[in-house]
């Protein structure tokens, strides 16, 4: 069955979502945003409770609306509270079912623009803080006056745009990511939605714009969303050709860079083939960069807790003494360390007892750990108070230490649990908690997360090997057990 020609109730609602003839009146956006935010508040309450047991309360969702003011609020509220260890999976899930509300919220809102007589440039307001709640209220009581002119004719072989099309395409998106970051960087000092969530937008609203400008064609086609695609990937080379950028950094970015280009992409083809206003783009859309970051609210006043454990066949007393002081870690094996991401190498101690001073060596440099609790075969807690880089970028360029590096992911406090089984076997537990400062946060936060368990894990698992090796050795005969590491 084709739900562009179904006239069930379902087959409307994806036609007015999805084909771009349908007008978005006032009352049209009002319901269907109301809608929207509904469908994604119940499908957060239902991942939250699923992995926590915890209610996402109305109140809940209203107290973190107003403390964002973004779009990842108003389609894609997340978690807020501090000290609480969640399974991996939910960062991701929560962020997948938040994506195509994000979508839905920026092209109903450019269409009810255009239904309103407006520029579809209008539609970049969502992804702005505060500015969004004041576009929206005024779109919601702006008349409709029909949409605008796109030049009334159908597209012909000759109005495609052409292969130089897209190369000036390409050069207007790179040029765009390259000012962002080489300029915006260093003036803003953030690392913010400004630049993970509005340039990529700002990328490809300009390169579709100036592919598609004067075209007549109906809507986004494949050929715009394809240049779209290799302009962010274009500008992902340019930046790290022009030593701005690492390769790892930018490979995290790609899975949000690219589907926000393309949101980016739709609007940027609308407004090429309206006759409305024709403003220069770039100039227009470049405004909202400072902007953004001028007003955006700060990340990094959550606490995350990442925890792993491990069952370790000795006694708690036996594991103690590894957990405070650990032999050198061999070199790992894994593709992500060789990649570049910081490993754990080896573990000393300076003194005894609280107020002792804990190393832990990574191959970036050592993590300066007071202890804090020093309860032996029980619990060993410490603050951090210096750490190192989180990774070496792969970069054509020797030593490149982009400014993410430091002090936007730091590691606060960290603390091992010695839980005895009963049956002279220990489960360890190990807690990192840590503040982000990156946006959106909840999609760093996913990264972060999976790369602290690794490390754990490292760590866990060679403290097993120790501690059943040095047992095997004290007792012939008895074989060291598989290491069997989980999450909680």
């Amino acid at each position: 069955m084709n739900v562009f020609t179904d006239n069930t109730a379902f087959g409307r609602l994806i036609r007015v979502w999805t084909d771009f003839s349908v007008p978005i009146t006032r009352r049209r956006y009002l319901t269907h945003s109301l809608g929207l935010a509904a469908a994604k508040y119940l499908g957060d309450l239902i991942l939250i409770y699923a992995a926590t047991g915890r209610s996402w309360t109305p109140v809940d969702a209203v107290l973190r609306l107003t403390r964002l003011a973004s779009p990842w609020s108003v389609y894609g509220p997340t978690i807020w509270w501090n000290g609480e260890p969640r399974p991996l999976w939910l960062v991701p899930a929560l962020l997948l079912w938040m994506l195509p509300f994000v979508a839905l919220g920026l092209t109903l809102t450019m269409r009810r623009a255009l239904d309103a007589n407006r520029s579809p440039w209008t539609g970049l307001a969502v992804l702005i803080p505060y500015l969004n709640y004041a576009v929206a209220a005024a779109l919601l009581v702006a008349p409709s006056e029909g949409a605008v002119d796109t030049g009334g004719k159908p597209a012909t072989p000759d109005d495609l745009p052409d292969v130089s099309a897209q190369w000036r395409a390409r050069t207007a998106g790179v040029v765009t990511a390259l000012l962002a970051v080489a300029v915006g960087i260093p003036l803003l000092g953030s690392y913010g939605a400004w630049l993970f969530v509005v340039t990529p937008f700002v990328l490809g609203a300009v390169t579709a714009f100036v592919y598609n400008a004067g075209r007549p064609t109906a809507a986004p086609g494949t050929k715009t969303m394809i240049t779209v695609t290799t302009t962010v990937v274009a500008a992902g080379c340019a930046l790290t050709l022009f030593g701005l950028e690492g390769i790892i950094c930018l490979a995290m970015s790609l899975p949000i860079a690219i589907p926000i280009a393309l949101l980016g992409g739709v609007v940027g083809t609308v407004a090429g083939q309206s006759r409305r206003a024709q403003m220069p783009p770039a100039m227009f859309m470049l405004l909202a960069l400072p902007l953004t970051a001028a007003i955006e609210p700060a990340t990094g006043q959550a606490l995350h807790e990442v925890r792993s454990s491990i069952v370790i066949n000795a006694m708690p007393h036996v594991v103690w003494p590894h957990v405070v002081s650990s032999g050198d870690i061999p070199d790992p094996q894994d593709w992500l360390f060789r990649a570049g991401i910081a490993y754990p190498i080896r573990s000393r101690i300076v003194g005894e007892g609280v107020g002792a001073i804990r190393y832990c060596d990574f191959s970036t440099g050592p993590f300066v750990e007071p202890i804090t609790a020093w309860e032996p075969g029980r619990r060993l807690a410490f603050d951090v108070v210096e750490s190192p880089a989180t990774m070496r970028e792969l970069s054509p360029y020797q030593d490149l230490s982009p400014k993410h590096l430091h002090g936007y992911m730091r590691s606060k406090r960290g603390e091992f649990r010695f839980i005895d089984l009963g049956d002279g076997r220990t489960r360890l537990e190990g807690s990192s908690w840590y503040e982000l400062e990156m946006a959106p946060e909840i999609y760093w936060q996913m990264f972060s997360d999976a790369l602290i368990h690794r490390i754990h894990l490292r760590v866990l698992d060679h403290i097993k090997q120790e501690v059943e090796s040095s047992s095997a050795a004290s007792m012939p005969g008895l074989k060291p057990q598989p290491t069997s590491s989980q999450s909680e």
